[in-house]
This record gives structure tokens, C-alpha cells and sequence, in this order.
């Protein structure tokens, strides 16, 4: 593995194109290089305010819906406002992220090193451990719709799950906050497809998804000249991702039209949306899967602050196909089962076998 992540640190994204289900053909290096890199300092991304949707007025629907899906197929981001998530939620999961995180409870987390359940590896990564071709300076947690208590099931386990005892119930209640959002969001992109807006209704309610703990601490001169990014280059591979914004700077989005990247700074208590692999299988290419890393900081007294996030990945069931939205015309793509795309596409990140039917644990 270390031999594999040193030379990921130089790896180009072409590389691993044999793994990519859905057309890609940016071309970048994983870790980020103030060097090598070109910024695109004139693009801004969308902000779309959801407050009037969420309020049912009049004409609310069709504006919201051609804004986000507008952003979608330009660039694949937007920024969301007025979800009507209470913001103190996000500043007390950030302290408990460092908390949870907290290096005196080290090896209370290695028992949980993640394994696949379904579709995803779920669970413990360790610094340096988040893949295999990558050394990314970040601790992550990767919990699915299964660690948690979702319905007050008498005979949950949160041991099972969880390594410390009361975060479950706080990052449950955050969940299902974003569960809200996501037929919001999902209807509001088919209908600026001109689809029909609630086929996905039944799939996402209860629908499966990665919510993820990211913690990336302080950096040390060792880390600076190691070459290794906090977080490499990659596409989600969901349907979208619910971001809530960060106060330390970092995300940054290829902008594929002319490979140069955006530093994306989304005012506090706003929602960065992003579409993924499933997003774009489904839409023929419409909507893209777009680029995105987390870079180190360029002032050096931002690279002594740690770093938390904490994104919200919206998949489908394992045994839910992928096809085509039958609208948009002759599918690009063969239909394909939701479990053979996932594990195949991020197999790239835990080796050939990880896509294997007989590793899936339910």
C-alpha cells in the first residue's frame, strides 16, 4: 500500500480511467500543486436560494429548479441557501467531529476499520488509509443509513456501529435534517430535465447513503514536503452530495472547459451540492460528475488549523438499476445494477477485488 500511495502523490487521474463508468475525460494530477495548477479565478459558481420552494409560492418550483439544474449541467456545483436547516447544528458537529476524533481515543477506532457493507466501505480510515493510491492527509468515518437508529428499532446495536457512546443520536438528528432536502433537490433536477419530477420519489425516500466524518488535522513540515494533497482529486460516484460550508478554505472544483480550478469559498451555514456518477449515467453525460479536491492552504497559518467536513452522499439501494431517463432519449448507458456500478467505480480507491459480489455484507 505505502509503495502504491508514494506513487500517487505524482498519479494522474488517466491512470485509473479503467475503473470510470460514465465518460470522463478530464485529465489531472490527484494531489493539488500550487506549482503546476492554473486557477480560474473569474468563474463563479451559482448560489440558489431553496427558501421559496420550500415555502410553496407561487412560481417557486420552476425558478429553483432552472437555477440548480442550470448550475448542474454548466459546471455540476452549486451553492444552496435558505434550506431551512438551523445552522447551529453545523457548528456543534464540528466540534463534535474533533471531539470524536480526539487522538486519546485512537485506539478505541481501530476495531472499525472500514469493511463494504452493500455498496459501501463503511466505516474507520486512518490518515494516510483513505485509499489505496493516495496518502490523503485526513482521518474519515463513512457511516450508511444502517448505523443508524433511523426508525427506533427496539433491537439497534449502536456498538456495532459506533465506537462512543451518544454521537449517534446528535448525527442522526443532522441526517435526517439533509433527508429533507433530497427529493427538494432530486425533483427540482428532473424538472429541469423535463422529466417527470417524482419518478425517483420512491427510490430516495429512505434511500441508502454515505454520510462521512472528514478530519483533517493540523499540518507539520513533513506533511507540507511530502507532496501529499489533504484530499486527491475525484468524482463522487452518488447520485449528489450535500456539503454544509466550511470556514477554512480548501474545496476546489475543475472547471473541465479549460482545466483550470476553482477555489470555492460558500458563505457559512450554506449547502455545497455536487452531482456524481450515478447523476451522470442516468442523464446521458447532461450532468457531469465533476472534479474536486480539498487542497492545503497557501497561508501557513491556515495549515496549522485543523479541518473538519462532513458531506452526505445520496445513493440508491444496491438493488435499485441505473438507467437511463427515458425523456432524455436513447440511453447512453446499458442499464446496470446499483451495487456492480458503485463497487466497480470505487474499486479505483480499495483495489480490483472490492468490486467482488461475495464481499457485499447486508
Amino acid at each position: 500500500m505505502k509503495n502504491k500511495q508514494s506513487k500517487g502523490i505524482d498519479a494522474n487521474s488517466r491512470q485509473f480511467s479503467e475503473y470510470d463508468q460514465v465518460e470522463k475525460n478530464q485529465n489531472y494530477r490527484l494531489a493539488d500543486s500550487n506549482f503546476q495548477d492554473q486557477y480560474d479565478n473569474a468563474f463563479e459558481i451559482k448560489t440558489c436560494d431553496m427558501s421559496s420552494l420550500l415555502q410553496g409560492k407561487d412560481g417557486a418550483e420552476v425558478e429553483f429548479s432552472q437555477k440548480l439544474g442550470s448550475a448542474m449541467e454548466e459546471i455540476g456545483f452549486a451553492v444552496i441557501t435558505g434550506h431551512g436547516i438551523d445552522t447551529q447544528l453545523y457548528q456543534t458537529a464540528e466540534e463534535k467531529i474533533i471531539e470524536f476524533f480526539d487522538p486519546k481515543y485512537a485506539d478505541l477506532r481501530q476495531p472499525y476499520l472500514a469493511k463494504r457493507h452493500g455498496s459501501v466501505n463503511q466505516g474507520y480510515f486512518p490518515i494516510k488509509e483513505t485509499t489505496i493510491i493516495h496518502p490523503d492527509l485526513v482521518e474519515g468515518w463513512v457511516f450508511c443509513r444502517r448505523a443508524f437508529n433511523m426508525n427506533d428499532d427496539p433491537n439497534y446495536q449502536e456498538k456495532i456501529f459506533w465506537p462512543r457512546a451518544n454521537f449517534e443520536p446528535f448525527f442522526r438528528e443532522l441526517c435526517l435534517a439533509h433527508e429533507k432536502l433530497i427529493l427538494p433537490i432530486m425533483q427540482s433536477i428532473l424538472r429541469y430535465l423535463k422529466c417527470e419530477p417524482n419518478s425517483f420519489d420512491r427510490k430516495l425516500t429512505q434511500t441508502n447513503f454515505g454520510f462521512r466524518l472528514n478530519y483533517y488535522p493540523s499540518l507539520d513540515e513533513s506533511d507540507l514536503e511530502s507532496g501529499a494533497g489533504r484530499m486527491l482529486g475525484h468524482e463522487d460516484v452518488d447520485l449528489f452530495t450535500l456539503l454544509p460550508a466550511q470556514d477554512l478554505d480548501g474545496l476546489q472544483v475543475l472547471n473541465r472547459r479549460n482545466m483550470k480550478w476553482i477555489k470555492l469559498k460558500p458563505p457559512q451555514g450554506s449547502i455545497v451540492v455536487n452531482t456524481g456518477d450515478y447523476m451522470q449515467r442516468i442523464t446521458n453525460d447532461r450532468l457531469p460528475s465533476t472534479t474536486h479536491r480539498v487542497s492545503i492552504p497557501v497561508k501557513k497559518q491556515k495549515q496549522k488549523k485543523a479541518r473538519v467536513s462532513f458531506p452526505m452522499a445520496v445513493y440508491l439501494w444496491e438493488n435499485e438499476m441505473l438507467t437511463g431517463l427515458p425523456e432524455l432519449g436513447q440511453a447512453k448507458y446499458p442499464p446496470i445494477n446499483a451495487e456492480e456500478f458503485h463497487t466497480k467505480t470505487t474499486s479505483k480507491y480499495y483495489g480490483k477485488s472490492y468490486s467482488n459480489k461475495n464481499k457485499s455484507k447486508t
